[in-house]
C-alpha cells in the first residue's frame, strides 16, 4: 500500500514515522536501523559532550545509511549553549533537525538558507502556530500521554492533534501513546500526517545504550506505570513510577525549587537507571504507551509490524 503523506514528500521518507530525540539513548546505531528502515532515525545531540564529538556521531550515522535522518536538539532550560553543536549539523548538511523543550526560534535562525527540513515539538496549539511562523516545516504535537518532557496542560493526543492540524498549513505528527499500526492510523483518523514515537523505540534492539532492566520494566509497564515529575518547575515530565521519582514528587510537595531538586532530576540520575540499571538511585522516562509494549524487536521488524497492523486496519475500512 502507499503511505505517502505530505510529511513523507517534504522530508523524502518512505513511511510517516519519526523516532523521538531519545536523551542519552539516540544514538547512531538506533538512528540508522529506523531511517534504514524507512523511517526518520535521529541522533540526540545535546546528549554529546561537545561538538567534536556531534561530528563524530553524524559521520557515524552516515557509515550506516544512506537515507535521511535528523538530528533532535533538546533545548529546553537554556542551561546549555547550542548554537556550536548547530552550526556542525549545519556544516555537515544533515538532512533534518528537530527542535524540542524550548523556544525553537534561536535553531531555527541557524539553520535557514541551508536546505535543512525542521521540525518542532509543540504541546500546545500557540506553540504549533509560531513554529509554522518561525519557517518549521513540521511540527510534532505531544499529548500529555507522552513520555519524558510534555506540555504543561493535560492536553491528550486525542485533542491535541486535531486541534493542530486545524490550526497550521504544515505536515503535523501525532506523538504520545503511540505505539502501533493502531496508533498510526487513530493518527491518520484526526488528520496527522504521521506519528513520533519514543517509548516504543526504546523496547528495540538497536537501542544498545538502554539497559535492559529499563526495558524489561516498559515491557511490564501497564496503564499505571507512570508517573509526571517537574511539574512544580513548569516542565512536566512522565517517567516510570518508582521510589526515585517518589522522592522528587516529595521534594516537591516541600517546594524546594530547582536547586533542591537538581541532583535527583539530572542527567546523571538518569543515566545511573537507564544506562547502568540502578533503579534505587535514577529515573526513567517513559510514555503511559509502554503498557501496550510487550516485545524486543529490531526496528526493521517494528516498522514492518506497524504498517502490517495499519495495513490491515486499513483494508478493514475499504481504503
Amino acid at each position: 500500500m502507499n503511505w505517502e503523506t505530505s510529511f513523507t514528500q517534504v522530508f523524502n521518507v518512505k513511511y510517516p514515522i519519526v523516532q523521538g530525540g531519545l536523551a542519552h539513548l539516540a544514538y547512531a546505531d538506533l538512528a540508522a536501523a529506523v531511517s534504514n528502515a524507512g523511517g526518520l532515525g535521529q541522533i540526540t545531540a545535546m546528549s554529546l559532550p561537545d561538538p567534536d564529538e556531534l561530528r563524530k556521531e553524524i559521520k557515524r550515522v552516515r557509515t550506516m545509511t544512506d537515507q535521511p535522518f535528523g538530528v533532535n536538539f533538546a533545548i529546553g532550560g537554556g542551561r546549555r549553549p547550542y548554537k556550536e553543536m548547530v552550526q556542525v549539523a549545519v556544516e555537515e548538511k544533515v538532512p533534518a533537525i528537530s527542535v524540542t523543550g524550548g523556544n525553537p526560534k534561536g535553531v531555527l535562525d541557524l539553520v535557514s538558507d541551508n536546505n535543512i527540513k525542521t521540525l518542532v515539538l509543540v504541546a500546545a496549539r500557540r506553540q504549533a502556530e509560531k513554529a509554522e511562523e518561525l519557517g518549521a516545516d513540521a511540527v510534532m504535537v505531544v499529548g500529555q500521554e507522552g513520555g519524558g518532557h510534555i506540555g504543561r496542560s493535560d492536553t491528550g493526543t486525542l485533542v491535541l492533534t486535531p486541534q493542530v492540524v486545524d490550526h497550521v498549513s504544515i505536515p503535523v505528527l501525532a506523538s504520545g501513546g503511540i505505539v502501533d499500526g493502531r496508533g498510526l492510523m487513530a493518527a491518520f483518523a484526526l488528520g496527522a500526517d504521521g506519528i513520533e514515537m519514543g517509548t516504543r523505540f526504546i523496547a528495540t534492539k538497536e537501542c544498545v545504550h538502554a539497559h535492559e532492566a529499563y526495558k524489561q520494566e516498559i515491557l511490564d509497564a501497564d496503564e499505571e506505570a507512570t508517573v509526571v515529575i517537574k511539574r512544580t518547575l513548569g516542565a512536566p515530565a512522565r517517567a516510570l513510577k518508582g521510589s526515585w521519582p517518589d522522592k522528587i514528587l516529595e521534594l516537591e510537595r516541600q517546594q524546594v525549587g530547582y536547586y533542591g531538586l537538581k541532583d535527583y532530576i539530572s542527567g546523571k540520575a538518569n543515566k545511573r537507571y537507564i544506562h547502568d540499571g540502578v533503579k534505587e538511585e535514577g529515573f526513567g522516562w517513559a510514555g503511559q504507551g509502554a503498557a501496550r509494549i510487550n516485545d524486543i524487536l529490531t526496528v526493521e521488524e517494528l516498522i514492518q509490524s506497524i504498517i502490517n497492523e495499519a495495513e490491515t486496519i486499513r483494508k478493514k475500512w475499504g481504503m
